[in-house]
């Protein structure tokens, strides 16, 4: 019984340093695009979309007019702070407040996707502020 016991804390012990290191990296990804976009460097942030977002758009040109257009906070953000990443139907989404220069809060889910060569944003869509979801 209590090798049981151990093999179960260890197996969560995994799961959860498995589970922050996956977080560590979805924030990783979306701070260096945020980045990019703070830098207007459109070209850099375009290789943190998904191949689904970079065919839809076809250049960083296209990709970053839409941003400036339609997503300036996250284009010229004061603020950013991540909040809970869950996982639904398989997919991953990770909700982050973004604070605008004027001092505004944005909150958005942002759908990430595993490829070989790390996580891409498949998404981002503006969500009202409930921080419990």
């Amino acid at each position: 019984m209590r090798h049981l016991f151990i093999s179960v804390v260890l197996a969560l012990g995994l799961i959860g340093s498995m589970a922050q290191a996956q977080s560590e990296e979805i924030e990783a990804t979306i701070s260096a695009q945020i980045e990019a976009f703070r830098s207007d460097d459109f070209d850099r942030a375009f290789t943190y979309a998904s191949p689904g977002i970079q065919s839809m758009f076809r250049t960083s040109e296209n990709f970053g007019l839409m941003v400036r257009r339609g997503y300036p906070m996250v284009w010229r953000p004061s603020k950013v702070r991540y909040l809970n990443l869950r996982e639904t139907d398989g997919r991953f989404w990770q909700r982050v407040e973004i604070t605008d220069a004027k001092g505004n809060s944005h909150f958005f889910d942002y759908e990430m996707v595993q490829l070989e060569t790390g996580w891409k944003i498949n998404g981002v869509q503006r969500v009202e502020a409930d921080l419990s979801a």
